[in-house]
Order: C-alpha cells, then sequence, then structure tokens
C-alpha cells in the first residue's frame, strides 16, 4: 500500500467510526495532517483522491466536508464506467449476467412491497412504452423509468443505484434500436407488461419469474448479436 493509499485510509477509518460523521467539516489541511501524522503533501492529495470518489466535498472559500454517503452519490460514478465498455463484448456480457443475478431477486422484493401509487408509476411508463413502440428514443426512456419505478418500490437505495448503473443509459438504447429493426420489440414490450401483471397481484415468485425471463431474453439477443461480429446498432437513439 502506497503512502497516499494509507492517508486516504485513515481518513476512511475516521469517516467509519463516526469521528467525522457525514456532513461534518475536516479540519484545516496542517492540523488533519498532524492529527493523522501525515505530511501536509500526503494529506491533501487523500482528501483530493476522496473527493473524486464523492465522500469529500470541497467547498472553495469554506473547507471540505463529509458528504451525506448516500449509495446514490458514491455509487454514482458505476454508471460512467459502465458507458466506457460499450466496445468491450466480454465486459457487456459480464454486465448483463449480473442484471440477470440482481434484477428479478430486485423485482420479488419489490412485489411485496410495492404501493398501490408504485405500482400506478409502474403502469404509466408501461403504457408510455405501448404508445412509442416505433419510437427508439422514448421506448428507451420508458424502458429505464419502468425499471427504475420496480425497484424503487423494494425502498432499497443501494439496490437501486447498482441496477441503474450496470444498465447503461447508451447500451439500453442501442439495444432497443436492435430489437425494432429485429421486429422483436413487440415480443420485449409483451415480457414488460408480464412483469407488471405479476406486480398487480403481489405474488414475489411469479414476478422474479417474469423478470428473469426478460433479461435472459434480452442477454440471449445480446450475445447472438455479439457472436455476428456486428457492432450494436447506434442511431440517434443511442445519443439521447
Amino acid at each position: 500500500m502506497s503512502l497516499t493509499d494509507k492517508a486516504i485510509e485513515q481518513i476512511r477509518e475516521l469517516i467509519r467510526t463516526g469521528a467525522l460523521p457525514p456532513g461534518s467539516k475536516l479540519p484545516p489541511e496542517p492540523d488533519l495532517a498532524a492529527q493523522l501524522g501525515l505530511s501536509r503533501n500526503l494529506a491533501r492529495e487523500a482528501v483530493k483522491a476522496l473527493a473524486v470518489a464523492r465522500v469529500l466535498e470541497v467547498r472553495r472559500g469554506d473547507g471540505t466536508y463529509v458528504t451525506s454517503l448516500q449509495p446514490s452519490l458514491l455509487l454514482e460514478g458505476l454508471g460512467g464506467a459502465v458507458e466506457l465498455l460499450q466496445g468491450d463484448s466480454v465486459a457487456l456480457q459480464d454486465l448483463m449476467e449480473v442484471r440477470r443475478l440482481l434484477e428479478p431477486m430486485a423485482t420479488a422484493l419489490a412485489a411485496t412491497r410495492i404501493s398501490d401509487a408504485q405500482l400506478a408509476d409502474v403502469k404509466r411508463h408501461l403504457d408510455a412504452m405501448r404508445e412509442a413502440r416505433d419510437d427508439v428514443a422514448q421506448l428507451n426512456a420508458h424502458d429505464a423509468a419502468f425499471h427504475r419505478a420496480v425497484v424503487s418500490a423494494t425502498g432499497n437505495e443501494t439496490l437501486l443505484t447498482l441496477l441503474e448503473g450496470i444498465s447503461g443509459r447508451t447500451l439500453r438504447a442501442r439495444i432497443w434500436r436492435g430489437l425494432v429493426d429485429d421486429k422483436a420489440a413487440g415480443r420485449t414490450l409483451a415480457e414488460h407488461e408480464a412483469i407488471f401483471n405479476a406486480l398487480a397481484t403481489r405474488d414475489a415468485a411469479l414476478s422474479q419469474a417474469a423478470a428473469l425471463l426478460h433479461v435472459s431474453n434480452t442477454e440471449q439477443w445480446l450475445r447472438k448479436h455479439l457472436r455476428s461480429g456486428e457492432p450494436l446498432p447506434l442511431g440517434a437513439a443511442a445519443q439521447n
């Protein structure tokens, strides 16, 4: 472990133990360095690294603060990393595999917790998807919102952030473009309807099965397309 890594770990430990709780202000740099037994340069580098990771927030003219430490904040960089993996077919397949492992279980959990208002929100996006079946940009937007509404119903912010991150906005758009071109969009819309119907009955096992079928079919389509050696469709929707 480098000296900078050790300095980062020392500050993390202060946060973990509650010595620096969320929202608290760090001591001035000289005091922080002295407290941790570090040089000012090491303390500065550690603070910079933790600010990039969104653990700390540097406010010019005011000081450095511990952030809220909410999962949505700390994990938001995951989505950016997924976008950078668009050209790596192995990584894309790995991401779909992770989604297959997580999303059906999340949907089952949602079935046990979803409120009438949340269910109505899921249906609203399903209806919008039906209306936009030939508009890839709108399909993509409401597809993402549909799945977000489902996972939001679990009340688990970490799970929501992880699943949103690995889905990838651009990847989702490119898949929808391919499904529309392959005339498979209707089948995929029917899979979303099956998920909604299962949630409406509050049946966890049925909801899990419907979500697993949907994600597995999407994964199979992606694998088949990648094996063909053709690039994933681009089109204007991938930029939206």
